[in-house]
């Protein structure tokens, strides 16, 4: 009887330590799973914390690029408002620019007026003294032609031939030339028909004869060439 109940609290005991072991296991079990859902937990804050943040920050972002945009907009405006309206010292200046402009292209329109009337003046007084001069040319040239072959060799004629030789070598320079007749065909712009025969060794309208040299200066007639003219 002693013994069978030795062995009943034998028995006793190690079903308690077993229970106990059992609980022991079972408490380290729900610990470890409760720390695996404390961690998971831990982890899905941690993830939507920085989703949230990520989430913010990106919001700031678009905001920053809005007002910055914003500000950009604000300043061109500004800027190219202040440049489309001019204060009284810029269009003071530009009216004054213009006024010099206009006084600039009068004055050079002045100026090309002024020369061209001082060329005209020049020509038509050198035109003048010209035609002043021709009869002098004239009578040169019928003293010489008067000459006879044996007075040619004469101190005297020889002198006038030189000086006529310089006088018409002066006004060649000058741009003074004789205007071509005899053997041409007659233009009224430089030849003056004074007379007019028929005559069938000549072609028609052909100078035959000249009675008087005409002269041009530049590309002016100073004297018309008076001629004879062939029908």
């Amino acid at each position: 009887m002693l013994v069978a109940e030795n062995m009943s609290k034998e028995d006793m005991v190690k079903e308690a330590v077993e229970e106990a072991k059992a609980k022991a296991a079972q408490e380290a079990e729900d610990q470890e799973a409760e720390k695996e859902l404390s961690e998971e937990t831990t982890n899905d804050q941690e993830a939507d914390a920085q989703n949230g943040q990520t989430e913010e920050d990106e919001t700031t972002e678009s905001k920053e690029a809005e007002e910055a945009a914003e500000a950009e907009e604000k300043g061109l405006k500004r800027k190219f408002g202040r440049k489309n309206k001019k204060d009284k010292k810029d269009e003071k200046i530009d009216e004054l620019t213009d006024r010099l402009t206009r006084q600039m292209a009068e004055f050079d329109n002045f100026r090309k007026r002024t020369d061209k009337e001082k060329s005209q003046m020049y020509e038509i007084g050198a035109k003048d003294i010209i035609e002043k001069i021709l009869p002098v040319v004239d009578n040169f040239e019928r003293g010489i032609a008067a000459v006879t072959e044996e007075e040619k060799s004469n101190p005297f004629a020889e002198g006038m031939e030189k000086i006529y030789k310089q006088l018409m070598t002066t006004l060649e320079e000058i741009g003074v030339k004789s205007i071509e007749a005899v053997g041409h065909e007659f233009d009224p712009d430089f030849h003056n028909a004074v007379m007019h025969v028929e005559d069938e060794e000549f072609g028609e309208n052909i100078i035959i004869e000249e009675f008087q040299k005409g002269y041009i200066y530049k590309d002016s007639v100073v004297r018309h060439s008076m001629v004879k003219v062939a029908n």
